[in-house]
């Protein structure tokens, strides 16, 4: 047995081998070492190999998804070895041989159909990427595909873009070609993707075979039907199709037809502003406080997941835009419509995955249950939905829903029991009459008892012995029992004792079988077994029969979750008051009292007061054909960041086709969105935040266009005044002439301000505040101007610093603002000693005790009477005035 483990082993590398036995999946070796410790359970030993003992581990089969589910999480891949073999086979080649294995599936992070395994409102991608070298044609490409639901895509890529366009798809692996994972160019992009980048043989890869591969996994002779792509996409697409026939070993999954996207057809989002945005996970990883968790009012599985794609692909064609906006449009003024639609949809199973399952023969009773109520769900959902003038998207979805082969319905319905088992081995799920075979069987299975006394009853009626019986013991099975007196009607005469065969005589009784008894006997023996394989054969059928349906059924999902994120994003525009953005291919950029959509349901949520909304005008003015720059100052806990990100947010909502916080909105479409705000290092890669903040400048510098929004948040503030200063300075000058974009320039340097006087789209802006009794009151408003200083000590004093440092700041920042501006430094040694504060501390701390502090001393408030204590605070007045 260990020999077979071992060949199995060498022919799965870098992978945990689950080696079946019996009821459980045992590891041995250093597989079963990892796994104990990844998973805390009991590491054991199973005799020895080459003189040292052989370590192992197991899981039981019954809750293997569950371990599964850990080692996944933690980066590993599971070969599962079965048993291939019965093992009554195995007994024929002798008494010691082994019941063949054999690996029949490779569990990979990218490769999961398991409804534990899978979290039911995000994709699980697996994408390859494919390069092409020496040639005229893009040099990279990605393919991307979950197999749980069937979605295939392509795009072409490049170095810059690489891994902002992989973070926007998020797989869960990624594998590449071996000479490419050690490339040192794109080591960088590897590091930032950690363990879901994954080495695989070259062969793959082949842009030779690549079109040969795809048409033999779609049983098509050419590809010329699916539309035209370039090599490096077919070499792409190859090995996602080659990795996904190597880890399900014989099974295949009902994918979809390669789809190409354009890279022109969605906006650009760097990896440093997805992250900066919050847009599906904060900065600390949690789904709580991202714009995808503000924003999803979604009830469907399938309607989660498309409105993460959609949050995290914007589009850039204001016609498709415009689509997606007219049926939010829709629900909006059909109000009772989309309330009906809304409970509907709750009842709505995730039908591509149970598709997924049933083909790959993971499927259950309850996945044909799953398609049976989706198809019934679907059906009821385009009656509701078949109404005049509707927008093309949902009338394209209606459509979709009509393709529904209704017959597959009534063939679930016409077989599937009300209620079902988990797993297709319990048997249990065909109803009552959906076969007389398996009702006879059952009949024999669960009603032995009283189909033998039915037959104790033909019998007795038969010899006229009304004392015979039917019995059964483990040697001779079932028999019939007569006492010795009433055995001659049964012996007496050649037909009865053809009829009547005798197995055994007692001292007082002799006992028969008949024919029909023995047979009886057989059937009720086997009755269970021959249920479930009446039942499995069933389901088999059941199975094709949908999978043969595959691709209406898909199209119908898809036309769900379509309705499902329509209808739920008109629901978040009602409850949150959001108003319909104006999209077109201007460069206009116009948000009247705009608001941040996660901040403001924060604010709701804590009861904390309205969130106070502001304009944001980036539009051509003063006859420029390009857009403006706004030069934001002011204090910090003002609400710049949160101005800055909420106009980002708004572009953002508004391209993937949702209405927006704000109470109007002209957008021209948006082709790239850069923000750079907040500071982070790479301790890593050996980059200090500065470094950072510049690679990350540099990105917005060398890429955005006069169609891009660029959002910079104190720019130069990690270096020394005068280099920082003259870096925003330089920057803002190469946005405002080079790049020609709409932007938002926040900044404490108020030098800058002057830009304006001589960069005609660049325009002043400020974070209202008010002072009140040498307190900063911060208003939250953004209006015209420039802010005259930054308030940095009143948010210090706020964020609890000792009163003794902000004395001193205050102190230090009016000798500043006195000093030589040349050189403020060489005052400041002379006028204001280094150690000041704490010589100015040590002698207050020496003195001697004042007659008042004296007093308050011996003073005891709670044994005092108001009148008492009031008597006490004028004698303490009068000696601090006595001196």
């Amino acid at each position: 047995m260990m020999e077979q483990f071992i060949e199995i082993k060498a022919n799965n590398p870098g992978s945990l081998l689950f080696y079946r036995m019996g009821d459980f999946y045992e590891l041995f070796f250093d597989d079963a070492v990892e796994a104990s410790r990844a998973l805390g359970i009991t590491l054991t030993r199973r005799g020895q190999h080459m003189g040292h003992d052989i370590p192992m581990c197991g899981v039981p089969v019954h809750a293997a998804d569950d371990y599964l589910q850990k080692l996944i999480s933690l980066g590993f891949r599971v070969a599962v070895c079965e048993q291939v073999e019965d093992p009554a086979e195995a007994k024929k080649r002798g008494g010691k041989s082994v019941v063949k294995r054999d690996v029949v599936r490779l569990v990979t992070p990218g490769t999961l159909t398991e409804e534990k395994l899978l979290s039911p409102s995000e994709s699980n991608y697996l994408m390859a990427l494919a390069r092409i070298r020496g040639s005229s044609e893009p040099a990279m490409a990605l393919a991307w595909i979950d197999i749980s639901t069937g979605v295939f895509r392509l795009a072409e890529s490049d170095g810059p873009r690489l891994l902002a366009d992989i973070l926007r798809i998020d797989p869960r692996e990624l594998i590449v070609p071996d000479s490419m994972f050690h490339d040192p160019e794109l080591k960088p992009v590897f590091d930032v993707l950690g363990r879901t980048a994954v080495p695989q043989p070259a062969v793959l890869f082949d842009s030779a075979t690549a079109e040969g591969r795809i048409a033999r996994y779609f049983d098509v002779g050419t590809l010329d039907g699916f539309g035209s792509f370039s090599r490096a996409e077919l070499a792409a697409a190859a090995a996602a199709v080659a990795y996904v026939e190597k880890t399900q070993i014989a099974e295949r999954p009902p994918l979809g037809r390669p789809e190409r996207e354009s890279a022109a057809s969605t906006l650009f989002i760097d990896p440093a502003t997805r992250g900066n945005l919050e847009l599906t996970r904060t900065l600390t990883g949690d789904r709580n406080g991202s714009l995808l968790k503000a924003i999803d009012r979604t009830v469907t599985g399938g309607g989660a997941r498309l409105l993460a794609e959609r949050l995290m692909s914007p589009l850039t064609d204001p016609a498709r835009i415009n689509e997606r906006l007219d049926s939010i449009s829709l629900f909006l003024n059909e109000a009772s419509l989309a309330e009906d639609l809304r409970d509907a949809l709750k009842h709505v199973p995730d039908m591509p995955r149970a598709l997924s399952r049933l083909a790959l023969d993971r499927g259950g009773p309850r996945d044909l249950d799953a398609i049976m109520q989706g198809l019934s769900t679907a059906s009821g959902i385009a009656e509701r939905l078949d109404v005049a003038d509707l927008p093309r998207e949902l009338a394209e979805a209606l459509a979709d829903l009509k393709t529904l082969p209704a017959y597959l319905w009534s063939l679930l319905a016409s077989q599937l029991a009300d209620d079902l088992p988990l797993l297709k081995r319990d048997g249990g799920f065909l109803r009552e009459a959906a076969s007389a075979e398996l009702d006879e069987v059952r009949a024999l299975r669960d009603q032995s008892r009283r189909v033998i006394a039915g037959l104790q009853l033909q019998y007795a009626d038969e010899t006229g012995i009304k004392s015979l019986k039917i019995k059964h013991n483990n040697v001779l099975g079932y028999f019939i029992e007569v006492t010795a007196g009433n055995a001659g009607s049964m012996t007496d005469t050649p037909e009865a004792k053809a009829r009547f065969i005798h197995r055994q005589t007692m001292a007082n009784a002799m006992r028969f079988t008949t024919t029909e008894l023995a047979d009886l006997e057989s059937r009720i023996a086997n009755a269970a077994d021959r249920a479930l394989t009446i039942e499995l054969e069933a389901f088999e059928r059941m199975a094709a029969a949908v999978v043969a349906e595959a691709e209406p059924i898909k199209a119908a999902a898809r036309a769900l979750s379509v309705i499902d994120v329509a209808r739920a994003l008109a629901a978040l525009a009602e409850e949150q008051g959001y108003c319909r953005p104006h999209v077109d291919d201007s460069r206009m950029f116009a948000i009247v009292a705009g608001r941040h959509p996660v901040v403001e349901q924060a604010l709701r949520r804590q009861s904390a007061g309205p969130f106070v909304a502001n304009d944001c005008d980036l539009s051509p003015q003063n006859g420029s054909k390009h857009g403006a720059l706004w030069l934001l100052t002011g204090p910090n806990m003002g609400g710049k960041s949160t101005f800055l990100r909420q106009n980002a947010l708004i572009a953002i909502m508004a391209q993937m086709g949702s209405f927006v916080p704000a109470g109007s909105a002209h957008i021209g479409v948006v082709d790239r969105l850069f923000s750079r705000v907040g500071a982070s290092d790479d301790l890593a890669r050996g980059r200090s935040t500065f470094m950072v903040e510049m690679v990350e400048t540099a990105a917005i510098l060398n890429q955005a266009t006069d169609r891009s929004l660029v959002i910079l948040d104190e720019i130069g503030r990690g270096t020394a005044t005068f280099d920082g200063l003259s870096i925003a300075w330089a920057a803002v000058e190469h946005l405002h002439e080079a790049n020609c974009c709409r932007g938002l320039f926040a900044t404490h340097f108020h030098e800058l301000t002057v830009l304006s006087e001589k960069l005609v789209r660049l325009s002043n802006a400020t974070m209202r505040v008010k002072e009140w009794h040498g307190d900063v009151i911060f208003l939250h408003e953004v209006g015209p101007g420039a802010a005259d200083r930054s308030y940095g000590i009143q948010v210090a004093r706020l964020a609890g610093l000792p009163a003794t440092v902000v004395a001193r700041a205050r102190d230090v920042l009016t000798r500043l603002e006195d000093a030589d501006r040349k050189n403020p430094a060489s005052q400041l040694i002379d006028d204001l000693p280094l150690f000041q504060v704490a010589v100015r501390s040590q002698e207050q701390s020496s003195a001697k005790p004042s007659k008042v502090e004296e007093a308050l001393k011996s003073m005891n408030p709670d044994d005092m009477t108001p009148r008492e204590a009031m008597d006490a605070l004028y004698a303490l007045k009068s000696q601090l005035a006595a001196g």
